[in-house]
């Protein structure tokens, strides 16, 4: 079955708004693993917007399933996922001005600074998947850089689902087909919900683990975290 990590971005923007501790990210992540999540996802930004450094460190020693810490591999990034050693790392080409993540990485482009920063982390048995958009040839390049793992970027799936839905899928089907052949394993995230993520899962093959957190948290407000990550993991 696709695993379910839960993005908890959210949680820390709820915080930061009235600064404190409440919501508690540490609980929230906690409280997301016992009510089913197979992960936490988090994606600390240098402005700190919501998850803070000091997250990233005071959430690793509760982790029971798997720890996914995303961002851009600025030089004090990689210092703390070699610090915090998570099951894995997601790299993100999202630079400290963008609100959230848009685009995925051109791994022609990036070829041989992404398969620099890979080798680090693998050479600390550091899982590794980068963010890419659902092009062939951004994949052939993935597979160049060396990475265990891909992310598809889904908002373009997201948004054409409500015209065509297979339409919505096709370029997808064909990233996945060819990350398959190439032997690497597929993540996919952004915008993925109630309404869409079953038709997502049930066509991609190999789809080792969706990130989910503005759609999930934004349902948990009217249907509960528990009942919430419940019914996604049903959709999987």
């Amino acid at each position: 079955m696709t695993k379910l990590s839960v993005n908890i971005n959210k949680i820390a923007t709820i915080r930061n708004a009235r600064g404190g501790n409440t919501p508690n990210v540490v609980e929230a992540a906690i409280n997301c693993q016992k009510f089913g999540a197979d992960g936490i996802t988090i994606h600390p930004r240098i402005d700190e917007r919501h998850i803070t450094k000091k997250d990233v460190y005071d959430i690793k020693p509760i982790i029971n399933t798997e720890y996914n810490i995303e961002g851009y591999p600025s030089e004090d990034f990689i210092k703390m996922v070699l610090e915090i050693e998570p099951e894995q790392v997601t790299l993100v080409p999202d630079g400290p001005n963008v609100l959230t993540s848009c685009a995925g990485w051109d791994t022609i482009k990036f070829q041989d600074y992404l398969k620099e920063i890979i080798s680090i982390f693998k050479e600390r048995n550091i899982r590794t998947s980068i963010f890419v958009d659902p092009l062939e040839i951004m994949i052939e390049g993935a597979k160049k850089c060396g990475t265990d793992r891909i992310e598809l970027y889904t908002e373009n799936y997201a948004i054409r689902y409500q015209i065509s839905k297979e339409e919505a899928m096709s370029p997808y089907l064909k990233a996945a087909q060819k990350a398959t052949d190439l032997g690497i394993e597929i993540n996919a995230g952004h915008d993925l919900n109630l309404e869409n993520l079953k038709y997502f899962a049930e066509n991609i093959p190999n789809l080792k683990e969706v990130s989910i957190g503005h759609a999930l948290i934004s349902d948990a407000i009217y249907l509960g975290l528990e009942n919430t990550i419940q019914m996604y993991k049903q959709l999987l």
